[in-house]
């Protein structure tokens, strides 16, 4: 029985070859499109799950209130919760992000793009594989350092690297180990010392939030009671010290500066999908954009397995004949079900076989897209794999085989194919579901390419074309303004450098600085605080709306003279701000002018306000001098930046590379990834036109064959063909536009929700819904119109030589 299975599937493969590629090809563009997205997924869900006691593990965060949370703490937080809670097993602080600079060992230099610090006890956190050295003892002090074993082999080669000295950060460091990193975790570092030991002592007393903290607790249940006790801590050793020091009563401290900050704990297992900062140096994943890519593709199946089945029951009219014959010799309604069940299963087998050759020839572009490096194996995505073999046989094989054999026999026999109503709705609602998932995408690939393009085109406040942002690294024992003064006077030598400054910030990064802000009796206000030197606002494009700027004419300027963006300075309720004495960070400042607000981390965040106070107004910014301001001439841009790096290896830093970003560029890539959703967007609706058009078609192609007879009938009684044209058609435009109105409610909650992550973002339009709207329109009438005057022209007497 299987071989004769076997040899009917073969016949009606070569008779129906244009129908079974179209099979074919729809489903593995389905199957495809799942994988892709199953592969991203299971990749960012994969990340940590084998850190053992992860379930223990919380990252300590601060609501600041307003929406502002913040994963970083006080060095003072993880001490004294130690001592004061039983519930605590271990905390481990770690800086955020990893450093990158060079290491040196016997004259060779390498430059290490992810040097990693954190407390001693980090590897009981993460127990990564030690092929050299054990995890307990390797970092015993702050001289000692670690590193993975593809880093230790591009530094010693072959060598033993267990004791060898090398030299970091302008020190020397004793090599303790060397671990292997095998998983997605979400530290990876290339190399681990334990230098932030030295910064927690020296500020164990400093309420500012500087460092991530991570806490074990004895039970995940004991999270409230580890809360409750984070946010008495902040009370009594921060609000209320800091109202005995005023003179204040704790009450009337909370009237001026506000409620203290609130204590949060996330969960370490969800960390990675977290939305909002991040407390690990391995970015976070973009979990809106994987739920999206997830829906989407689940979508594009179900509109895939649409199609098929769409396919199925047009095909099953030339095969109704065959179905009646079998019946008539004793064939069951059963075996006949198999039969067909078992057609399916070998077409999906095909179209699983074929979306694993699209996936792999597709893969390192869909990799590049990611920033991934995603592969092809593992016994998860085999599981799911099978799952979605028998899923798809489910759906889209049961169906067409119980609606071909429940044929009528005598009817069959007879030439007369006319279903139940039943069935003609379900085909036609199928065909009314492809239309509104079509008209999601069309609507959705739309608006996102608008608001990517509102982002591209939007004023930003601030001019970075021809801005270079120079990475300025330290010298131990070296005050970094000096040495900044020294290389800006040769800077400006160079022909074609216009104009040299620099900030305590870098636009279009993560790199900020906060503290409160107060005036008189108003609420203390959190804000960015932005060091600058003279001139770098005019270099960036950055307007002064009132006031005046800051001149190193004037020795005021850079002690107790500073600026307010606009967003600061309505905090201060008054009129007119400038000339107004100022409270931030337990100093007084006098407001001599007011900035144009301008766009820093990118159009997702809300302008914050800020305060613009020169370098030399706090030593501590005298050493944070990480970026210089370089204005180029745009003739001859590429011989003047040959010129300034040529300059920095000879006289500024022979040991680290010469680095730089154009500022525009820099704040461009703030919003890349919503680029790459438009990308995205516009291949799937692609993909879903090209499906849709292979339902279409074939439901087309269904409902004209059964009504050939009708149209013999009606030819024969002289109706013209623009009648039969019209009256073939008429349906599918009704079917479209029904379609299109259940589409666009979805298309209109779900964008207005995508819209949501942009504090600045367009109002959706209704170009888009007419556009969707005249785009499948035109589709349906092209194809139907096509399918309707073939049929048109069929041999009158062929159909009516038995009526």
């Amino acid at each position: 029985m299987l071989k004769n299975y076997i040899n009917i599937f073969i016949y009606h493969i070569k008779n129906n070859k244009f129908f079974t590629a179209l099979n074919v090809l729809g489903l593995s563009i389905g199957i495809a499109g799942l994988i892709f997205a199953i592969l991203y997924w299971n990749n960012e869900h994969s990340y940590d799950k084998w850190v053992p006691k992860k379930e223990n593990i919380f990252l300590a965060l601060n609501d600041l209130g307003g929406g502002n949370v913040w994963t970083t703490n006080s060095p003072v937080t993880g001490p004294s919760l130690m001592e004061s809670t039983p519930y605590l097993e271990s905390y481990c602080y770690f800086l955020p992000n990893y450093s990158k600079e060079t290491i040196q060992y016997k004259g060779k230099i390498e430059l290490i793009d992810k040097i990693f610090t954190a407390q001693r006890n980090f590897f009981t956190f993460f127990p990564f594989e030690f092929v050299r050295g054990d995890a307990k003892t390797a970092i015993q002090d702050n001289n000692s350092i670690v590193f993975s074993e593809e880093t230790a082999s591009r530094i010693f080669g072959k060598e033993n690297p267990m004791g060898k000295q090398v030299r970091y950060a302008e020190r020397i460091f004793v090599v303790r180990g060397v671990y292997r990193l095998v998983k997605e975790t979400s530290v990876m570092p290339a190399a681990v010392t334990s230098i932030i030991e030295e910064e927690l002592e020296e500020r164990k007393d400093d309420w500012g939030f500087s460092y991530s903290l991570m806490l074990k607790l004895k039970k995940p249940s004991d999270t409230t009671a580890v809360i409750k006790k984070l946010d008495e801590i902040f009370v009594e050793k921060n609000y209320k010290k800091q109202a005995k020091d005023e003179g204040m009563t704790y009450e009337n401290f909370l009237k001026q500066y506000g409620e203290p900050v609130k204590a949060r704990l996330l969960p370490f297992e969800k960390s990675r999908l977290y939305r909002g900062s991040y407390s690990f140096p391995e970015k976070s994943a973009n979990g809106q954009f994987l739920n999206i890519l997830m829906g989407l593709s689940i979508l594009i199946l179900v509109l895939s397995i649409v199609n098929y089945i769409n396919m199925a029951t047009a095909n099953a009219v030339r095969r109704a004949k065959e179905v009646g014959v079998r019946k008539i010799i004793g064939a069951s309604k059963w075996q006949i079900v198999v039969q067909f069940v078992f057609e399916t299963t070998l077409i999906t087998l095909f179209s699983i076989l074929l979306a694993l050759v699209i996936v792999e020839l597709s893969l390192p572009f869909y990799n590049a897209f990611l920033e991934k490096n995603l592969v092809l194996s593992g016994s998860q995505f085999a599981l799911q794999l099978v799952l979605i073999f028998f899923i798809v046989i489910a759906v889209s094989g049961i169906f067409p085989a119980l609606y071909i054999s429940n044929f009528e026999v005598l009817k069959v026999l007879k030439g007369n194919f006319s279903r139940s109503k039943n069935g003609v709705w379900l085909r036609n609602g199928m065909l009314v579901l492809q239309f509104s998932i079509a008209t999601l995408f069309i609507i959705g690939s739309f608006i996102v390419y608008q608001q990517v393009n509102y982002m591209a085109s939007k004023d930003l406040g601030f001019n970075g074309s021809q801005v270079m942002d120079i990475s300025f690294k330290s010298q131990k024992g070296k005050n970094q303004y000096d040495r900044y003064k020294l290389i800006k006077q040769e800077l400006l030598k160079i022909q074609g450098v216009q104009d040299v400054s620099a900030g305590i910030f870098s636009i279009g990064s993560l790199e900020n600085s906060w503290s409160g802000l107060h005036y008189k009796s108003n609420k203390e206000v959190i804000t960015q605080q932005m060091g600058v030197d003279f001139g770098v606002l005019d270099i960036l494009g950055i307007k002064i709306i009132k006031g005046r700027n800051l001149s190193e004419k004037l020795a005021s300027d850079s002690i107790s003279n500073v600026l307010l963006n606009e967003v600061a300075a309505k905090t201060l309720l008054e009129k007119d701000p400038v000339n107004k004495e100022i409270t931030f960070n337990n100093q007084k400042f006098k407001v001599v002018g007011i900035v144009k607000n301008f766009h820093y981390f990118g159009l997702e965040s809300r302008f914050n306000p800020m305060i613009f106070m020169h370098i030399k107004s706090n030593d501590w910014m005298q050493h944070k001098v990480n970026n210089i301001t370089v204005k180029i001439a745009p003739e001859n841009m590429t011989a003047t930046i040959a010129a300034i790096d040529k300059f920095w290896k000879a006289k500024v830093d022979q040991e680290y590379p010469f680095e730089y970003n154009f500022v525009d560029k820099n704040f461009a890539r703030t919003y890349k990834r919503y680029q790459d959703q438009s990308k995205l967007f516009s291949i799937l609706n692609g993909i879903v036109i090209l499906i849709a058009v292979f339902g279409l078609f074939a439901l087309a192609s269904y409902s004209m064959e059964r009504r050939l007879r009708e149209i013999a009938i009606r030819k024969t009684l002289g109706a013209e063909t623009g009648v039969l044209l019209k009256e073939l058609s008429k349906q599918y435009v009704i079917f479209c536009i029904i379609g299109f109105f259940i589409g666009i409610i979805p298309a209109y909650i779900l964008l207005q929700k995508w819209l949501e992550n942009f504090a600045f973002r367009i109002d959706i339009p209704i170009l888009p819904f007419i556009l969707a709207f005249v785009s499948l329109l035109f589709l349906t009438l092209t194809i139907v119109l096509g399918k309707a005057y073939q049929v048109t022209k069929v041999d009158v007497l062929r159909y009516l030589k038995y009526e």
